[in-house]
Formats: structure tokens, C-alpha cells, sequence
């Protein structure tokens, strides 16, 4: 994983990890919250679908986080596409289940 500085550009927001997609906000979780769980992710999982990372980890106050990101071609940096609280779904991850 790169880390970039931040900046704008084309409606997405450039992060330090990651480029954020707005899709990725619609669950209200903040930038730094995403940058965080992915920094610290407990769990990585590559999901089934074309070029799908799940990180699994904490937003700065220790909420269980799940983000999706997509790979990209390159030296471009994961796009996330989703972020919101960690649904029942994922937590088996975390259990090894």
C-alpha cells in the first residue's frame, strides 16, 4: 500500500493510503476513520468480485470498521468504494469462522 499526500481531484478525495470515493461517505464515516481502519486493519480479506479488498479495523475511536477499496492498475492507490460499521456478516473474519 502507497501512502500520498492529500489533495482533490475529480471529485474524489485523495487520501494518505487511499482515494476515497464520495460512495464511500453516504454511511456518514469520516476520511480519517477509513485511513485509520486501514492502517490498522485486523483482518484483510480479498473478497470474490473483480479486484475487491475487505479491511477490516478501527476508526479512531475503536468502532469496528468495514471497508472495501478496489485495486487499480499501476502506482495508483486502492480506490474505497465502501465504508460504514462492521455488519455481522464480516465479524467471522475476525473469528477465523
Amino acid at each position: 500500500m502507497r501512502w500520498r499526500p492529500f489533495s482533490l481531484h475529480r471529485f474524489v478525495v485523495r487520501y494518505l493510503c487511499a482515494d476515497i470515493h464520495p460512495s464511500a461517505l453516504k454511511h456518514g464515516v469520516d476520511p480519517d476513520d477509513i485511513e485509520n481502519a486501514m492502517r490498522n486493519a485486523l483482518a484483510v480479506d480479498d473478497l470474490d468480485e473483480d479486484d475487491l479488498r475487505l479491511y477490516i479495523g478501527p476508526a479512531t475511536d475503536a468502532a469496528l470498521l468495514e471497508v472495501i477499496s478496489i485495486e487499480r492498475a499501476g502506482d495508483e492507490p486502492e480506490l474505497v468504494i465502501h465504508a460504514m460499521p462492521l455488519r455481522p456478516k464480516y465479524r467471522k473474519l475476525l473469528t477465523g469462522e
